[in-house]
C-alpha cells in the first residue's frame, strides 16, 4: 500500500514523455518539450530508488519495469536541468529559456538586453555632470530610438559630442557616438541572445535524440507503471477481486458489478449497486434476458462485457468471484444509431451489427445483444430475433447474453438446450412498479412499458389511452379487434371516453338510471347535480 501510493506520487507529477519525446524527433518540439522530457527523467530516477530501497519486494510488473525501461538517465537530467528554466514557452523562437549561468555569452546578451535602462540611467547620470543640466534626460522612442533632451534655454551649452536631432516646441533633442553605439549593441544583443538560445536548444534536442532508445524505453516503463497502480489503487479503493482466466469456456461470474454505473451510484445504502451472478458454461451458454424497461436488462449486459475486457487487460474486476475462459473476440450489439448521409436507417444499422456477429461469432467469442428486431415491424422482429437465437445457439455456439422484449422467444427454451431464460425482477407495490435490479431465472410476463411512459411524462391522456388499448390488445388479439382499434383512431377523437373501456354502463349512467324524479327534494335534487357534475368528469 505504501509502495502502491509513493509511486502513484511521483507518477501524479511525471509528464508526458513518450508525447514530448515524439515531438521532438520530428522536428516539431520546443523548451517545454525538453522540459518535459527533464522533468519526466527526473521522476524515473525518483521512481526508481522507491523500487530499489530496503523492503518487501516490489510486483512483478515494477521488477520489469526497473530491469527493462528505467534505466540510469543522471548525465541527461543534469544537463537539462542546468541548461533549462523551470517554466519554459511553448516555442523555441519565443527565447528565454536557457538558465542563468549555462552559457556565459548568452548571458552578457540578455544582460546588455535586459539591463539597457540601467545603462542608459548611467549615460544619462555622466552626461549631467558633464554638462552641468540637472535636467538633461536620455529617452528613447520607436522613431528616433534613444536620444537626448534638453530644455530651449539649455541647448547652447550642448556642443561636441552632442548632434543636434530634433527640434521641438518645449525641448531640443540631441544624440552622441556614444548613444549610437549602445543602442546598436542593445538591438544587437537581442538578436544574439536568441540566436544563442536557439543554438542551445538545438544541442540540447540533439542529446536527446542521442539517447532516444534509452528514453522511449523509459517513457513505456513509466507508462506501464502507470497503468498498474492505477489499476491496483482501483482494485483497493473498489473491493476489485482478481480473477481466473484459462483456457476453458468458462464465464461464471459471482457478485459482478458495472465499474461506471457503480462509480456514479449516489453514496450511501439507497444507491447501492445491486450486484448479479453470470454463468455462461457450457451448459447454459446462451442467455435470454426478458424484463421491463429501466430495470437493469442494458446495465447487466455491459457490465459482464466490461468484466471480460478487464480480466483479460490484467486488471481485478468488480466481483465477488470470477472465472472466465478465454475470450478472442467480444461482440456488442447495443443502442440505437443510424447512417443517413450512407443510406442506412436505424434498423438497417442494426441488421448490418447483427449481421457481422452472427456471421464472425465463434465457440470462443462473447456476444452482448440488447433487443434485436424493434426496429421494424413486431412480427417481422419478433421472427428476426427467433432466428438469431437459433443461429447463435445451433451455429455460432457463443457464450451470449440476449436481451428482449419479445417474451415468446422464451419459448425457445424447451427446444434450445443451451439457453437459458432470466428475467430482471421487479415488485407490484400499491399499483406502482418497484425495480428490483436483480436478475434471476424464469421470464418476464409484461414489459410495464406503460409504467416507463408515465414516469417519462407522458400526458395522462395519453397514458390512459394506451392502458385502454393494450387491455384491448391482451384480451383479443385477432383482427376483429386491431379493425376496432384503427376505428377508434384518431386518438383526440376519443377525447371524451379517455378512460379504461368499461364493459357495463358508466358509474355516470348508473346514477341517472337510479333517479325518482317524483320523490327529489329541492335540497336532494341540487346534492345529485353536484354529485352528477362530480362523475362527469
Amino acid at each position: 500500500g505504501a509502495l502502491r501510493q509513493s509511486l502513484r506520487e511521483a507518477l501524479r507529477q511525471c509528464p508526458d514523455m513518450a508525447r514530448a519525446l515524439s515531438r521532438l524527433t520530428v522536428g516539431r518540439g520546443g523548451p517545454r518539450d525538453l522540459g518535459a522530457v527533464r522533468d519526466a527523467l527526473i521522476q524515473s530516477s525518483v521512481i526508481r530508488g522507491l523500487l530499489t530501497r530496503p523492503g518487501p519486494a516490489p510486483p512483478p510488473e515494477a521488477v520489469a519495469a526497473l530491469d527493462n525501461g528505467l534505466g540510469d538517465h543522471d548525465v541527461l537530467i543534469d544537463r537539462l536541468a542546468r541548461a533549462l528554466k523551470p517554466d519554459a514557452p511553448l516555442l523555441s523562437r519565443d527565447g528565454g529559456f536557457i538558465a542563468e549561468g549555462y552559457a556565459p555569452p548568452l548571458d552578457e546578451q540578455v544582460a546588455l538586453r535586459d539591463e539597457s535602462r540601467r545603462l542608459t540611467t548611467a549615460l544619462q547620470r555622466r552626461y549631467q555632470t558633464d554638462t552641468g543640466i540637472t535636467s538633461l534626460k536620455v529617452n528613447h522612442n520607436n522613431f528616433l530610438g534613444y536620444f537626448v533632451e534638453v530644455k530651449p534655454q539649455h541647448a547652447d551649452k550642448l556642443s561636441e559630442p552632442f548632434i543636434h536631432r530634433q527640434t521641438m516646441a518645449g525641448g531640443m533633442r540631441f544624440t552622441t557616438v556614444e548613444l549610437g553605439e549602445l543602442e546598436s549593441k542593445i538591438a544587437r544583443a537581442a538578436d544574439m541572445a536568441l540566436a544563442i538560445e536557439l543554438t542551445l536548444f538545438e544541442d540540447l534536442v540533439g542529446e536527446v535524440a542521442a539517447r532516444i532508445d534509452d528514453i522511449a524505453r523509459a517513457a513505456h516503463a513509466l507508462a506501464g507503471l502507470d497503468l498498474v497502480t492505477a489499476l491496483a489503487e482501483l482494485a483497493v479503493s473498489q473491493s476489485y477481486i482478481r480473477p481466473l482466466v484459462d483456457d476453458s469456456l468458462a464465464f461464471d461470474i459471482v457478485g459482478g458489478r458495472h465499474p461506471v454505473v457503480e462509480a456514479l451510484a449516489p453514496a450511501g445504502e439507497a444507491g447501492r449497486f445491486i450486484p448479479n451472478d453470470c454463468d455462461l458454461g457450457p451448459e447454459r451458454r446462451l442467455w435470454l434476458v426478458t424484463g421491463p424497461n429501466m430495470a437493469g436488462k442494458s446495465t447487466f449486459l455491459r457490465q459482464n462485457a466490461l468484466i471480460a475486457i478487464l480480466a483479460q487487460m490484467g486488471s481485478f474486476v468488480p466481483a465477488t468471484s470470477a472465472h472466465i475462459g478465454v475470450v478472442d473476440r467480444l461482440f456488442s450489439r447495443v443502442g440505437a444509431a443510424d447512417d443517413l448521409a450512407r443510406g442506412r436507417s436505424t434498423f438497417m444499422v442494426e441488421m448490418v451489427e447483427t449481421a457481422a456477429i452472427l456471421n464472425q461469432s465463434g465457440p470462443r467469442a462473447l456476444v452482448i445483444l440488447d433487443e434485436i428486431g424493434r426496429g421494424t415491424a413486431t412480427y417481422d422482429g419478433l421472427s428476426i430475433a427467433w432466428a438469431a437465437v437459433e443461429h447463435l445457439h445451433e451455429v455460432n455456439h457463443c457464450r451470449a447474453l440476449f436481451a428482449t422484449h419479445y417474451h415468446e422467444l422464451t419459448a425457445l427454451a424447451a427446444k434450445l438446450a443451451g439457453l437459458a431464460c432470466h428475467t430482471m425482477r421487479v415488485k407490484e407495490w400499491q399499483d406502482d412498479v418497484v425495480f428490483l435490479y436483480e436478475v434471476a431465472p424464469g421470464a418476464a410476463d409484461r414489459s410495464y412499458g406503460i409504467h416507463v411512459a408515465r414516469l417519462a411524462g407522458l400526458p395522462d391522456a395519453v397514458v390512459a389511452r394506451a392502458e385502454a388499448v393494450l387491455g384491448m390488445l391482451e384480451r383479443d388479439q385477432q383482427s376483429g379487434n386491431l379493425a376496432r382499434l384503427a376505428d377508434d383512431l384518431p386518438l383526440f377523437t376519443a377525447m371524451p371516453a379517455l378512460g379504461p373501456t368499461q364493459a357495463g354502463p358508466s358509474p355516470l349512467e348508473e346514477a341517472i338510471a337510479a333517479i325518482d324524479p317524483d320523490e327529489l327534494t329541492p335540497k336532494t335534487a341540487l346534492e345529485l347535480i353536484y354529485r352528477l357534475k362530480v362523475l362527469s368528469e
